[in-house]
């Protein structure tokens, strides 16, 4: 287990380096002369050359990258030329916020969609099989800013239950900063009151982001459910007099999950990098609204900050899951 482990470490580094590599190249790429966004339209050369130097940006791109890598070994994300601050601060103070929306949307994706997947294969070709088949694939189809504005007109607007957009109210404080994530600071200080109230808010964003989810759990889980239903134990278990809800719910689903759970590690990965679609119409302050308004003012650093941060999060997150395998199925621990 510790060679598998120290194997992942290793190709963690290895594809950091190739996406910083990538971003590197495909931000310097990118038309537009940021040193001159920054100076403003009434600079004058003088000032657009000194704030080129002072970003390192009238040096040679290999050196540049040179400088980049350097930098990145020791921790040093480099600057935003917008606000001046270092990047590696301004990803913690956002990154929170889409952490919890991915959190609570990767929750409503696996208590959605693996009960309907299990529900879909044991009454397969039924009613119930129609219904979730539909579902799935409208949770593929429809585009997450118009189902966005849909539920914010239907939900916010004509019944008044739930809030258009934000973390919190404008007038309410936030729970002491723990782990920056409302629900769960919220929780800690004791402020249940508060707790609902940002429930409330990161409901539908959160529904939003998880219905792609909900459709791959859902269909991996059915297909899988209805392959294992099949199987020589699951019969020999029926055979035996075991009750229905055992044998799917025991036998039948822990073998299924193995599949269910490659998808549920790679929805968390994508959640976090189409975060930004969500984050826009419900104006939700995290890594994904922070991107934009980076790339909209050509402001590189943070852009190549929140990717490398999304892409450490993603590897971080299939090396999870390949050690909860081992947690499921006896034959890899012993592999």
């Amino acid at each position: 287990m510790l060679s598998f482990v120290a194997r992942k470490l290793i190709a963690l580094v290895a594809t950091l380096f190739g996406v910083a590599v990538l971003t590197f190249i495909i931000t310097n790429i990118a038309p537009g002369d940021p040193a001159r966004l920054i100076a403003g339209p009434n600079a004058t050369p003088d000032m657009v050359e000194t704030i080129r130097t002072e970003y390192g940006l009238d040096k040679g791109l290999l050196e540049q990258f040179t400088i980049y890598m350097s930098d990145l070994a020791h921790g040093d994300l480099g600057r935003s030329m917008v606000s001046t601050r270092p990047v590696l601060d301004e990803l913690l103070r956002y990154a929170p916020a889409t952490i919890e929306l991915v959190l609570v949307a990767m929750v409503i994706g696996i208590l959605l969609g693996v009960p309907l997947g299990v529900l879909s294969a044991v009454y397969r070709n039924g009613p119930i099989d129609h219904v979730t088949r539909i579902f799935s694939m409208s949770g593929v189809a429809l585009p997450a800013f118009w189902l966005g504005i849909l539920l914010q007109l239907w939900f916010a607007v004509d019944l008044g239950w739930l809030p258009v957009s934000g973390r919190l109210p404008l007038v309410a404080t936030p729970p002491p900063t723990i782990t920056g994530m409302f629900l769960l600071d919220s929780l800690i200080s004791g402020q249940f009151d508060l707790f609902w109230t940002a429930l409330k808010y990161i409901i539908l964003p959160a529904f939003v982001l998880s219905m792609p989810c909900v459709a791959s759990i859902l269909r991996v889980n059915r297909a899988e459910m209805i392959e294992v239903l099949q199987s020589d134990h699951i019969v020999a278990a029926r055979a035996h007099g075991i009750s229905a809800l055992r044998v799917v719910g025991v036998y039948a689903l822990k073998n299924a999950m193995l599949p269910t759970l490659a998808m549920i590690g790679l929805r968390f990965g994508w959640m976090l990098g189409t975060t930004v679609v969500v984050e826009t119409v419900f104006d939700w302050p995290g890594l994904g609204l922070y991107a934009v308004s980076s790339a909209l003012s050509s402001d590189f650093k943070p852009v190549m900050g929140v990717t490398l941060f999304i892409g450490f999060l993603f590897i971080v997150t299939n090396l999870l899951v390949d050690l909860a395998y081992a947690w499921i199925d006896p034959r890899l621990r012993k592999a």
